[in-house]
């Protein structure tokens, strides 16, 4: 393990709630502020959603991207931005009529899904790769819908960051790369704990990161009480690694966090503990090959 580890920061997702979580970030103010904090206590990257400052939905608004990628701009030019493009992919089947969609829907053609990467040109953007149940909700990733999200990421000179949550996921990551629709070395972020997905244990961690191309720069990690023993699970299994409040709204047990730095912080001691040391976000571009 002698190449430094990268660490990631979930700042604020689009599930978890202020009622879960008090001290969530809800507007571009507040998640820039909560991203720049994390930026300060360690990560090299900051992993963005932005919400509805209304409702505190998730939102595809370009309006808000643009607010909160120049928020931070304006303060830290360094840190790493990666921003989501999950929303628009989740589909509430009615129970009168399972074709029909119900409200909380958002399943919408892939072109929106990217409208914000193609305009702002953060250095990374997610490409989740999962069909699957999450929640109350279907998410529906169709193969020719991530085809062209993947060929706009690319023109637009940004680097996917693959997002799997099971190991069929992993098969049609193969078959991309196969069919030179997704570029080797791969980016990968596995996830574990959500309900139905991968399990967040040190097996089955072991096997998705064995089923990996040659070469990919991956990382994990666990939702919920699992974040930290995922994290620490992932570096030890020599790869990259995440926390923040998108994934966990406890530094430890029965007690909220305060803050994405205040899990940071903790996520950068137990890597240190463990005998590494976190990458710098100049350091995790030349790991993932970002021309900056």
């Amino acid at each position: 393990m002698t190449c430094k580890t990268i660490l990631t920061c979930a700042v604020t997702g689009n599930l978890m709630t202020p009622e879960t979580s008090p001290h969530l970030p809800v507007t571009p103010a507040q998640i820039a502020d909560e991203a720049l904090n994390a930026a300060k206590a360690g990560a090299s990257i900051v992993h963005l959603h932005v919400r509805d400052p209304e409702t505190a939905k998730g939102s595809m608004d370009l309006a808000l991207y643009r607010e909160l990628v120049a928020r931070i701009r304006e303060k830290n030019e360094d840190v790493i931005l990666n921003l989501t493009t999950g929303e628009g992919g989740r589909f509430v089947p009615s129970k009168d009529d399972p074709k029909i969609a119900d409200p909380g829907s958002t399943l919408c053609a892939p072109e929106k899904r990217v409208a914000h990467v193609e305009a702002l040109k953060p250095e990374i953007c997610t490409l989740d790769f999962n069909t699957m149940w999450s929640g109350q909700a279907s998410v529906i990733n169709a193969p020719w819908n991530l085809e062209q999200m993947a060929e706009r990421i690319y023109a637009a000179g940004v680097k996917p960051e693959i997002e799997v949550f099971d190991s069929g996921d992993l098969h049609m990551v193969k078959d991309f790369v196969k069919r030179g629709i997704i570029k080797t070395p791969l980016m990968v972020q596995m996830v574990l704990g959500v309900r139905f997905g991968a399990v967040a244990n040190p097996e089955t961690m072991a096997f998705l990161v064995s089923q990996l191309p040659e070469g990919t720069e991956w990382a994990a990690f666990g939702i919920g009480r699992m974040a930290f023993p995922m994290l620490a699970q992932a570096y030890l299994l020599g790869g990259h690694v995440r926390i923040g409040m998108e994934d966990t709204a406890y530094i430890a047990k029965g007690e909220h966090c305060r803050s994405n730095a205040q899990l940071v912080e903790k996520g950068v001691s137990i890597v240190e503990s463990l005998g590494g040391s976190i990458a710098t976000p100049d350091e995790a571009r030349q790991i993932l090959g970002i021309v900056s």
